[in-house]
This record gives structure tokens, sequence and C-alpha cells, in this order.
């Protein structure tokens, strides 16, 4: 976690503050930054949806939990945010608050919506869940090969559940991140490759992806290279031009470094692995003190490596968000008075400035955040990045588990429209319907074209009726029950962000 000590005092598992809200009434962090405090409208947003779910619940013979964990619990949340922030950013249409059956009816329609998330992670490793071992009895069903399930078969905990069962998601990109000392924080090289060899094994079809992590700078990192090309063949590649994320890395770089860098672009390109995945911005509290390198984060460097490198692909992992440092509004106020965020335009000005089409801006956690702290802020970030790069460069990720189930985060996409009085002042187009083209694109269409999953999009794609497929169709009819849990960081009661 690349926090100080003090302000570890200040945070607290976001599990431990579970309300069985749907979506989460407050910022949770990865670790890789300082949440922000509640907010006095998200505090409003929580008690507005528990009191929602209390009447209702009642009305329709449920207990809060109960409601929460429907369909009608999480359009509830979204009718309360609209109520709370002003305006109609969520579509949410009141009969789905009311009426089960009209919000399972929305749900079941959307429910085979083709999604690839392409930023997913394992819990973090001191949470032990036990219903991983229950997930063991899940995936005998898909193998019965498998053998006995122990957590050290599982470092994933509840991602299976969560991602795969609990949300529309259909297949998945699993991450991890660099360390200046030792194996990966999250999993190392060979965790990544053998999870994803394990889960596309016990399907009997292509669910999951993974990536290949670089250290630039660290001893034997070309070689590292060589070795996962030869050996673990991953999808894509993820660097950190900062280093270790979770201290202060001896190892900070530029993706536009020729001596450094290029050598390994050629190996990439040779290898036939082109797509480059980059983290970027999502800085902890006061950056500017605590990382001596912390200009590493901003996205200066992505032009001129995409203009030298046209056969890779740069997806930049948050679109490049320097995070929300003490509230929303002064990024809101920014954006209303000059069109512009902090380094996510800066991202969005690459295609026009250096004159690239190889660049790509991916959502994990950025999408997500905004949408909680205000989601007017969310609305004018997705109008940013489509009109600078296209919705056709904008790619589907949720940095999930750590933010619980994905399923939110899906529907807040599916719901979000940017304001008609934005879309006039910014020269912003409409997002459109959640199954229309532009939201398409950005759930699935970019990163199957990025990707090469052009038979995974397919009508008779072999994943709609795999193994998993028919266990989550036997989980779903016995009564799906989402957790509800968001498995990061939040802000103490009384902490300051």
């Amino acid at each position: 976690m690349w926090l100080t000590d003090k302000q570890r005092k200040r945070i607290s598992p976001a599990d431990e503050k579970a309300s069985g809200i749907p979506l989460p009434t407050r910022m949770v962090s990865n670790g890789e930054y300082m949440p922000l405090p509640q907010t006095a409208d998200q505090a409003r947003v929580e008690n507005g949806i528990l009191a929602a779910a209390d009447e209702q619940g009642r009305k329709l013979g449920l207990d809060r939990r109960s409601f929460l964990r429907s369909t009608a619990g999480l359009a509830t949340s979204f009718f309360v945010m609209n109520k709370v922030f002003g305006g109609d950013v969520f579509s949410v249409a009141h009969a789905e608050t009311t009426d089960p059956a009209a919000a399972a009816e929305r749900a079941s329609r959307f429910a085979d919506q083709y999604i690839v998330d392409m930023q997913l992670h394992f819990v973090r490793d001191d949470y032990e869940w036990n219903g991983i071992l229950d997930l063991g009895n899940y995936a005998r069903k898909w193998n019965a090969d498998i053998g006995e399930i122990t957590f050290d078969n599982f470092k994933f905990d509840n991602f299976m559940k969560e991602v795969y069962f609990d949300s529309d998601t259909k297949i998945g990109l699993i991450s991890a991140a660099p360390s200046d000392h030792g194996p990966n924080v999250i999993m190392n090289n060979d965790g990544l490759a053998d999870a994803r060899n394990f889960v596309n094994k016990a399907s009997g079809s292509r669910r999951m992806l993974s990536h290949t992590v670089i250290a630039p700078g660290q001893p034997g990192w070309l070689e590292e290279i060589d070795r996962a090309i030869e050996v673990l063949k991953p999808d894509s590649w993820k660097g950190y031009t900062l280093g270790d994320p979770f201290d202060n890395s001896q190892y900070p770089w530029r993706l536009d470094d020729e001596k450094l860098m290029y050598p390994a672009y050629e190996r990439m390109v040779k290898a036939g692995i082109r797509n480059v995945c980059i983290h970027k911005g999502l800085l902890p509290e006061d950056y500017e003190n605590v990382i001596t390198h912390w200009r590493h984060a901003m996205v200066d460097d992505v032009g001129p490596a995409a203009r030298d490198w046209p056969e890779l692909n740069f997806i930049i992992y948050h679109s490049g968000f320097r995070p929300l440092l003490t509230s929303p509004d002064p990024l809101l106020a920014q954006f209303e008075k000059e069109g512009r965020i902090d380094w996510v335009s800066d991202l969005a000005d690459i295609p026009e400035q250096y004159g690239v089409s190889n660049v790509y801006a991916e959502l994990g956690t950025t999408f997500g955040s905004c949408a909680v702290t205000h989601p007017r802020l969310a609305a004018a970030l997705m109008g940013v990045l489509i009109r600078g790069m296209g919705e056709d460069h904008i790619i589907w990720g949720t940095d999930s588990v750590w933010y619980g189930s994905p399923q939110w985060q899906i529907e807040a996409m599916r719901r979000i429209e940017i304001p008609e009085d934005m879309r006039k002042a910014h020269g912003f187009a409409e997002l459109g319907a959640a199954d229309g083209s532009v939201k398409s694109a950005i759930f699935a269409g970019n990163a199957t074209r990025v990707y090469g999953l052009e038979d995974l999009a397919r009508p008779d794609a072999a994943w709609k009726t795999d193994a998993l497929s028919s266990v989550k169709a036997e989980y779903v009819a016995s009564g799906a029950t989402p957790s509800n849990n968001f498995y990061g960081f939040i802000a103490k009661a009384g902490g300051q962000g």
C-alpha cells in the first residue's frame, strides 16, 4: 500500500463498514491513494438509500439487506443519487425502485450483454474469505480433475463469485503491479498466467486474459520479457512508470526513454504481443511531497512513444486521472470553467497533438470513483475522453475486486448520460442507450478489436455455453445472493482526506 504510516492510521478495510448498499457511498481506495472521507452529499445518499430500502422493503415483505441485494435495490441507489446530486445523470424509471418485477425485467434484458473487463485484480493477500472453498466446489463442476481446493490454490479469494457470478462480466483480464523488492505485490507473472490457464481450462473456453508485468530498470527485466514471450505467453504487458506503486521506487521510467524502453518495444512487436498497458495518474494525497518522481505519473511521455511505435497500442490505465485530493468540487469547477480535467484532458489531447491513433484510455477506478463522488464529474470525464479520443478508443475496466462486484459500475455506465447543458456547453455527444453503439464499444467492442477477440464476440461464442456459464445459471436459479461488499480501504470516520 502506497500510503504513509500516518495515513494508514486513518483508513480501515471497506468490508468492515458494510451497510449492504450495492454501490459505495464513500470513496474506496485500492491502496494506491488516500480515500476521501465521506462527503455530506454521500452521507445524504447513504441515508436516503437506507430509508428507501426500509420503506420499500417493508411494503414488499423484505428486510433491508434483502431489498438492497435485489435489482430494485440497485435501481433505488441510482434513483437516490439523482435526487441528492441533482439532475438525471443516471437513467432510472421510478417503477424499478418499487416493483421488483420491473427491475428484474430490465436486468434480464441486459444479462447477456457482452462485457469485457480489462482491469481486474485479486483481493489483497491478507483478506481471508472462507467462501473461496465453496468456489472450489463450483470449480470441480467445471473440471473434475482439479482436486482439493485450498487457499493456496486460489489467491483470488472471492474473485470468481464477485466478478463472474455476481456481475454481467463475461471476459476479464487479471493484472498486478511491480515491486522493487521481490515478486509482485499482488501476484507474480507466473501466478497470473497460471490463474488464466486454470480458469480457461476449467471453463472450457477463453474467459480470462492476463498480463505480464514489466519492471524497466530492474536487474534482468528484459530477460523476464523474453521468458514471458517464450513461456508465459501473456495477452498484454502492464507497467507502472512510477515503478513500484507501493513504495518510493528506485526504478521510475518514461515511455519515451529510447535507450531503456525501445529495446523492449522491439521484443514486443516481434512477438506480436502489442498491447502495452500503463498505469498513469492515481496519485496519493500530498503526492508532490510524498513521491520524489511523481511527474512520471503524468502522460507527457505517451505521445512521443506512441508516435515512434505505431505498431504498439498504448492503453493508459485510469485514463491518467490525478485523483480527488480533497473533494470533487475543485475538479468539477475546473471543468465547468475550462472544459478540462487535470491529466485526463492531457491524455485526450494526444491523438490530435501527435497525429496518432494507437493511444487508448482505460476507465478502472477513475469512472467508479467519479460516479460515487459526483455523477456530473463522471459525465464530464466521459465527455472529455470521447471528444478527444473517440468512442472507439475507450477501454472498459473496473479495478475490481477492490470495489466489490463490478456490477454497480456496469450499471452506472449503462445508466449514465451527459446532461444536456454540459453537451451544449462543451460540444459533447450523447452516450446513448445501455446497449447502444457508444456504450457497447466501451463495454467490449474496443477491447475485442484491440486484443483480437472477435471469436468471443460471435453469436455462437464458446463461453456462452461453457462450464462456467452452466454453473452461473445454476447459481442464479438457486437464488443468487450478491455480497454487496467492497474490499479496498475507506477513510475512518472523522478523518481528513
